[in-house]
């Protein structure tokens, strides 16, 4: 049996990015690489799962949203670890956000009188313990986000 070798130490403040053609279904390869990416530090199964939820939307909104569903356009992701943190960057050739939505009423969308929209960005904001929307990298919009264990 051929042991796992841990490559934290190798890895550190190395990034490891992702380019995703803009179509619905490709967030999945990001979930799945920070996934791999995120046990190589030992975190903890319930953070794994909050950094696939992280990444999800933002690709999904990137797409959706700041590349305005077209075809040739590209949402990249760049993750490292840093300073005991994942840093996840996702980027995209929109504009960026305006303005950061109200958080949405949970109970009333539960009850169905509120559309269940917005809740990517009140998700990215809960799950993650930095968020920092139009960072500027002088090609598009970029969303910033820190995971810690």
């Amino acid at each position: 049996m051929i042991e796992r070798r841990k490559m934290g130490s190798n890895l550190n403040e190395r990034i490891v990015k992702i380019i995703l053609p803009n179509m619905i279904g490709y967030e999945c390869i990001a979930m799945s690489s920070l996934a791999s990416f995120a046990s190589m530090f030992d975190y903890p199964p319930e953070r794994i799962e909050d950094l696939k939820t992280l990444v999800a939307e933002a690709a999904i909104n990137a797409m959706q949203h700041g590349n305005m569903g077209r075809q040739d356009a590209v949402v990249t992701i760049h993750i490292n670890f840093k300073k005991n943190a994942i840093q996840i960057l996702v980027m995209d050739e929109g504009d960026g956000i305006k303005e950061v939505p109200p958080k949405p009423n949970i109970k009333r969308i539960i009850n169905e009188l509120d559309h269940p929209i917005k809740l990517g960005v009140f998700l990215i904001q809960e799950l993650a313990d930095e968020v920092e929307f139009n960072v500027d990298n002088n090609k598009g919009h970029c969303l910033r986000m820190v995971v810690k264990k």
